[in-house]
């Protein structure tokens, strides 16, 4: 359990500070948005990218949120608790986003593999079938705009931060099981 909640404590860290520099892009994009419309020809991906790159910095940080245990909580009576009640309503509460999670993880494969073209209900072995050379990538869905971008990349992005989180959901279990024991696993870092 402590290798595991080290080894994606450590990945979701290092991601997460990579991803506090996406503020920065979504910037720089729709800063040249508002050049390009005001001085030259109004740009046509500006909208979607600044789209896209907001996905990107929420779902990619949401495993260093959690981490760093960031959410929003309501403290009505929580404060008042015990370590140990935490730690057992902490473990409940966080049973569920697994759960949550696992269900968000499992439609974002369905709807990335529906944008790489695949029309059956059974996304996990159309993934499989890709690895092993049994299936093969259809027509790619494209967006309705002018600019027309695939959309599989954005989707992509999502399904690997729902797994990132579920990891960390599961890291997060872990550490207030090992709390319920009166030990202490993983480090919050600031």
């Amino acid at each position: 359990m402590s290798s595991y909640v080290r080894f994606v404590d450590a990945i979701n860290y290092r991601i997460g500070r990579v991803m506090m520099w996406g503020l920065f892009v979504m910037m720089g994009i729709l800063l040249w948005s508002s050049i390009s419309k005001t001085f030259f020809l109004p740009s046509l991906w500006t909208l979607e990218m600044a789209q896209f790159a907001m996905v990107t910095y929420y779902i990619m940080g949401g495993p260093y949120s959690i981490q760093l245990g960031s959410n929003v909580r309501m403290d009505l009576f929580y404060h008042n608790w015990s370590h140990t009640k935490k730690a057992w309503f902490d473990a409940f509460t966080v049973l569920l986003l697994i759960l949550y999670l696992g269900v968000l993880f499992y439609g974002g494969l369905g709807s990335t593999a529906y944008s790489l073209g695949y029309w059956g209900d059974s996304p996990i072995s159309y993934f499989t079938g890709l690895l092993t050379g049994s299936e093969e990538i259809g027509r790619l869905e494209r967006s309705s705009t002018a600019w027309r971008p695939y959309i599989w990349p954005v989707k992509a992005i999502m399904v690997f931060g729902f797994f990132l989180m579920l990891l960390q959901a599961i890291s997060e279990f872990f550490k207030d099981m090992a709390r319920i024991n009166g030990q202490e696993i993983g480090v919050r870092r600031a």
